[in-house]
């Protein structure tokens, strides 16, 4: 796993590199041109990083990412403050989006990378990590199904029957370490079995 940055960003799939819709809410959806959203998404990362260390993580089989989540506080998030479950918590950093690879679901990959954003934002003082999720059956571009969220250990705090509020208390995602590692094991496993 690795933090995600500039560096890393090229890990990220297109469909969320060129995503502004979190980072610029209204202004991000007039721009009709995938290099300009795209260049708007990297310099607001490069605008987040100059205060956080990380915006996420980019998770890695080998060389092959595998999956990313990327997290943001709420200032940095004009989208976060239109929901009718808003607003995020105070002592809660968001988490935008995330993303699995096909290949790589089911094999505890969401929870790695949810642990390691844990850690990161533990160490900048947040004690919680909040989402919004969605409940279409459609994918939602840019969000992420609560079903996912909670899935990987969030637990429901604002209700709604489009849009709820997802909220996870770093320290028990720090308590997963174990399973976070067997699961992971299990995937190299089938990996290299299957690449025999």
């Amino acid at each position: 796993m690795a933090p995600l940055t500039l560096e890393t960003f090229d890990a990220v799939p297109d469909r969320c590199r060129t995503c502004v819709r979190w980072e610029l809410a209204e202004a991000g959806s007039a721009l009709d041109d995938a290099e300009d959203r795209r260049f708007e998404k990297e310099a607001w990362l490069l605008r987040l990083l100059l205060t956080w260390t990380s915006a996420g993580r980019v998770a890695y089989v080998g060389a092959r990412p595998a999956g990313y989540v990327l997290v943001a506080p709420t200032d940095q998030s004009p989208l976060s403050s239109t929901f009718p479950t808003s607003p995020v918590s105070s002592d809660a950093a968001l988490l935008v989006t995330a993303g699995i690879e096909d290949w790589a679901r089911g094999a505890g990959i969401g929870r790695m990378l949810v642990q390691g954003v844990a850690k990161d934002l533990t160490q900048q003082g947040f004690s919680a990590l909040e989402l919004f999720g969605h409940r279409e059956t459609d994918p939602v571009p840019c969000m992420l199904p609560a079903g996912f969220a909670e899935a990987v250990g969030f637990t429901v705090v604002a209700d709604d029957p489009a849009v709820p509020r997802l909220r996870l208390e770093l320290k028990s995602a720090l308590d997963w370490r174990e399973d976070v590692e067997a699961a992971l094991d299990r995937l190299l496993q089938t990996l290299s079995l299957s690449s025999h």
